[in-house]
């Protein structure tokens, strides 16, 4: 049938552009591209547009400069894309799901990780050789040296997504599982990071969840010690910050714990001068202990406590997490080659913060000033703060009036953002993230892509068959 009108031509020729636009930016160009010996992927936990936009005017802020026009570290990476971010059973993706398309190339049900859409959640039976293979299992499987870097416990969904395989990110520990699936047959996420061959253990793991792996003061059942087993294989054991600056660069593999559950917020590590790691030494020295290979290396490293701070309305403590994760990123930047090393920035999944406004050098964390478009008083009779969530436990108890952030409050880290919806726990939202890219093969980050486009960037930058 022929297009009669031009109003219908016009439709019919913007579809097309939409559509080859989609295509382009989903299918691979063949030409050759150089190879990467390495692959760092940084994943900021919840760190959606909104957060590095509110990240980079914050860390302007602080440094004394203007913050609109500062730029975070990786963004001045050449190449950029956003990526879709659903599961294969949500429009929001959790973070298991996000991270299991970003590691596997497979889309998965929310709260599963390493396995198909053909699972039941938290169903042992229904995961019955529904494995998918990892990136790192299989860069590991090719000889590459694989380490894990996360400041949440690293039996936690997003670093768990490199070794895991299980309908349930709960089931961290032995004594998160039901009977029924211990009975048939399924194993706790600790126990398949480190009761594995030597060979296809990975080389360097640092994060919190220490009491994942031990049953002493810890949540074990089985009554093993899985640090204790590690250490009596060979493998370097440390739980501090001090033990982690010590070690050699002559170790070839290490499991580093340095909390009982997901690791301290940088401002409450500082305060209590805690001696444990910062996200940038852990990641600094996973590199100079990966860069030993001979055959190259996959790193994925994780910014967790952004996304822990977002779940509770702490938007000050997610924007200096997301500094944090800056920092961490500048300094793999700094010692790495972008000839020989693939370094791709992303996040599994968004927050619903919002910026709504503020004069230049107003803080980010206070009020609106005011013009006479824009009115610094709201309908209730209240300043207007400038972050804002959609949900979460910021939100005015009933009859009372709404938080508004004051001179006095505005630097405290424990202040709560105002939430338009009340929740125990903000939730996660569906917008598309960035991804930011340099490196060999970083050109193929473009577009509109989907986060399992990302692995197959990083699977064909390793060379990996």
């Amino acid at each position: 049938m022929g297009v009669s009108t031009l109003s219908d031509c016009r439709r019919a020729f913007s579809g097309l552009l939409a559509a080859g636009a989609l295509v382009a930016a989903a299918a691979p160009t063949h030409a050759a591209e150089p190879r990467a010996r390495n692959v760092i992927l940084f994943i900021g936990d919840g760190m959606g547009v909104s957060t590095l936009t509110a990240a980079r005017i914050y860390d302007g802020q602080k440094r004394g400069v203007d913050g609109a026009s500062n730029l975070l570290s990786f963004e001045g990476f050449p190449d950029l894309a956003l990526v879709r971010t659903y599961s294969a059973d949500n429009l929001v993706t959790d973070s298991a799901a996000g991270a299991s398309a970003l590691l596997t190339g497979r889309r998965t049900l929310n709260g599963a990780l390493g396995v198909t859409d053909k699972i039941r959640f938290a169903d042992c039976a229904s995961a019955k050789d529904q494995s998918v293979p990892t990136l790192a299992e299989d860069a590991k499987k090719a000889g590459l040296a694989v380490g894990v870097v996360s400041t949440a416990a690293i039996t936690d969904a997003t670093p768990a997504s490199l070794y895991s395989h299980t309908p349930s990110r709960r089931w961290q520990a032995d004594a998160d599982m039901p009977p029924e699936a211990v009975a048939a047959g399924c194993v706790d996420i600790a126990r398949q990071m480190l009761d594995l061959p030597k060979a296809a253990q990975f080389d360097v793991m640092l994060g919190g969840g220490t009491a994942n792996f031990v049953s002493d003061d810890g949540k074990r059942m089985d009554g093993r010690d899985l640090t204790a087993e590690w250490r009596k294989a060979g493998g370097a054991y440390v739980t501090t910050g001090s033990e982690l600056k010590a070690l050699p660069s002559s170790t070839s593999r290490v499991l580093g714990l340095f909390a009982p559950n997901n690791m301290m917020r940088e401002s409450v590590r500082k305060t209590t001068g805690t001696d444990a790691p910062r996200l940038v030494e852990m990641t600094t020295k996973a590199i100079e202990l990966l860069a030993r290979s001979k055959h190259g290396y996959f790193l994925m490293v994780e910014g967790a406590l952004i996304d822990k701070a977002h779940h509770v309305s702490l938007a000050s403590e997610a924007l200096n997490e997301t500094v944090e994760f800056s920092q961490a990123i500048a300094a793999a930047a700094a010692m790495t080659d972008p000839k020989d090393t693939l370094i791709i920035v992303t996040a599994d999944h968004s927050h619903g913060l919002t910026l709504s406004g503020g004069k230049r050098d107003t803080s980010i964390l206070g009020v609106l000033q005011g013009t006479d478009d824009d009115p610094p008083v709201a309908m209730d009779g209240r300043r207007i703060p400038i972050l804002m969530y959609a949900t979460g436990p910021g939100a005015a108890a009933a009859g009372e009036a709404r938080p508004v952030p004051t001179d006095t409050d505005i630097d405290d880290p424990d202040r709560l953002t105002y939430a338009a919806v009340p929740l125990p726990s903000a939730a996660h939202t569906g917008e598309d993230v960035a991804a930011y890219a340099r490196g060999p093969g970083a050109d193929q980050i473009r577009g509109l892509m989907d986060q399992p486009g990302v692995y197959r960037v990083m699977r064909s930058a390793l060379g990996l068959k």
